[in-house]
């Protein structure tokens, strides 16, 4: 089955692939095929599991084509939108997604609620069929090349903390957006602060129910969090999407061989053949606690995937699949990092694309706290492990009925 899905793909990609057509004609190409993100259900993808996705990575890879439109349109909002939108509103947004015409970025984190995200204070008012934004969010990955934002807000403050909390389809290109990028030390600004002040967003806009959205984003943020542990196998391309980063007119063919910003945000089999080659290269293969750390990878390669086929069974899920495969892509980054280090020596302190490896370990050792972070923290995940699985404890608190704004912590001046 495999190697007649393998010759499908070829044949597929050989009738379709031109480097001279616009970015945007590929990108409509695939998405018209169920390949942008074969992960979905039709009539969007093909149901496929992981790995024929990764098979599909392969072939484009085989072929010099370019692969999806990357981002957290296709990570996390277009599932999110597919699970609790409505008809109008899947059709609306998802194919746009699909085939890289709008770009996403995620609106969750603020400067004071980020492990504590129920905590946030943007508020959003009615005003006629329109809610009116005010507030700062934090963290907010590519968001400076972002369409639509997926946007947590209060709109409740006379509910519970977890409750009185909306999800929307937020535009980002209005007044009253103002987005500053965030320069990290690996030198680039994947990050970005979100001031907005009045900027206005349409009821229609409105993701699932009023004042439940706190439910709407822990789907976003399960998504994600398995997404991040477990590597979609997509074949994303270094073109951004979207209208802001103006690369949908240019020549598919000028990103072939090109990475979008990161060599570092997951680890996966790709990363344990270079870490093996790597270390053939420099006679290093036979070092008793190189093979040793090298095995070990492939064990925490083995429990992730694992974990997700484990996630695909309804019979076998514990509710902690996206929180296990986080903490498991973490502990194998840190595995990772340190092995690199131990392959390459007092190189593994040079930078750039002459460096040993091309300086993709170098950046990947630099990034590395990063996705320990993002998502939700290391700690907050076995917090959910531990409360919401295990049924232990939570720490005490408030009773969970109190009005937002009679709690200490969060009471605001609205």
């Amino acid at each position: 089955m495999t190697e007649q899905l393998r010759a499908e793909l070829l044949t597929w990609i050989d009738e379709n692939w031109d480097p001279e057509i616009s970015v945007k004609e590929w990108w409509r190409r695939l998405s018209n095929a169920g390949l942008s993100n074969p992960t979905l259900g039709e009539p969007f993808g093909r149901s496929w599991d992981r790995s024929n996705t990764r098979l599909l990575a392969s072939v484009i890879r085989e072929r010099g084509a370019v692969g999806s439109p990357a981002g957290l349109g296709m990570m996390l909002a277009a599932p999110t939108i597919l699970s609790f939108g409505t008809e109008e509103q899947i059709k609306r947004y998802v194919p746009r997604i699909l085939d890289g015409t709008d770009s996403w970025c995620q609106l969750f984190s603020e400067p004071g609620a980020g492990s504590d995200l129920a905590g946030l204070q943007t508020k959003a008012v009615r005003d006629g069929d329109e809610w009116v934004i005010t507030g700062q969010k934090v963290w907010t990955s590519e968001g400076q090349h972002a369409d639509w934002g997926m946007l947590i807000a209060r709109t409740d403050l006379d509910a519970p903390k977890h409750r009185g909390i909306s999800w929307f389809a937020f535009p980002m290109a209005q007044s009253g957006v103002e987005i500053r990028p965030l320069k990290e030390m690996t030198g680039r600004a994947l990050f970005n602060e979100v001031f907005i002040d009045e900027a206005r967003v349409p009821h229609a806009n409105l993701i699932g129910d009023l004042n439940d959205g706190w439910r709407v984003g822990n789907a976003t943020l399960m998504i994600e969090r398995a997404g991040i542990g477990g590597g979609h196998g997509i074949a994303y391309a270094a073109a951004h999407p979207g209208s802001i980063a103006k690369h949908l007119d240019r020549p598919v063919g000028s990103f072939v061989g090109k990475r979008l910003a990161l060599a570092a945000g997951g680890v996966g089999p790709g990363t344990l053949q270079q870490l093996t080659d790597l270390a053939r290269d420099r006679k290093k293969i036979d070092e008793p606690v190189i093979r040793q750390e090298l095995a070990g990878l492939h064990s925490d390669l083995e429990i992730m995937r694992f974990n997700a086929m484990r996630g695909r069974e309804k019979n076998q899920q514990t509710g902690a699949e996206g929180n296990l495969a986080k903490l498991n892509m973490t502990s194998a980054l840190r595995r990772t990092r340190e092995l690199a280090g131990t392959i390459l020596g007092a190189d593994m302190t040079l930078w750039g694309k002459d460096a040993a490896s091309g300086g993709v370990l170098q950046e990947m050792t630099v990034f590395s706290p990063a996705p320990s972070i993002y998502g939700g923290t290391d700690e907050v995940q076995r917090n959910i492990v531990g409360e919401r699985v295990l049924g232990l404890p939570k720490e005490p608190g408030p009773d969970k009925t109190t009005p937002f704004n009679e709690l200490l912590q969060n009471r605001t001046n609205w």
